[in-house]
C-alpha cells in the first residue's frame, strides 16, 4: 500500500508498512542491524510529521495511505529498542519466551 505523497522519501521502506504486531516482529527478526537502522535513520526525524498527518483524519476512518504510513511508524517503534538499546534483533536473554499480541490497535 502506497504511502502518503508528503512521506515519498519513506517509499523505499514501505515493506515495514505492516497491519499486525506478528508481521512486524517477523520482520524485525528477519532483518539485518543494518537495515533496522536505515529504517531507523529515515523514519525517526519523520516520526512528529507523520503523526500530525494521521491525526487530520479520525482514527476509525484512516485513508489506504494514513494507515500504511500508522503502520509504518508502528514498525518504527518495533525497531527502536533493537537500535537504540539492545543493538541486536532479538531481545537479550530472554531464552525461548514468546508473547503473542491477542487484541491488535483500532486502526
Amino acid at each position: 500500500m502506497p504511502l502518503p505523497t508528503e512521506f515519498a522519501d519513506l517509499a523505499p521502506f514501505e515493506a515495514w508498512a505492516l497491519a499486525t504486531e506478528p508481521e512486524r516482529y517477523a520482520k524485525r527478526l528477519a532483518s539485518s542491524m543494518e537495515d533496522m537502522q536505515e529504517f531507523y535513520d529515515a523514519a525517526f526525524p519523520r516520526l512528529d510529521d507523520a503523526i500530525a498527518y494521521c491525526d487530520k483524519h479520525p482514527w476509525g476512518d484512516l485513508p489506504d495511505d494514513s494507515r500504511a504510513l500508522f503502520h509504518l511508524m508502528q514498525s518504527l517503534v518495533m525497531v527502536s529498542f533493537p537500535i537504540e538499546v539492545w543493538k541486536q534483533a532479538r531481545v537479550p536473554d530472554s531464552g525461548a519466551a514468546y508473547l503473542d499480541i491477542v487484541v491488535e490497535p483500532v486502526v
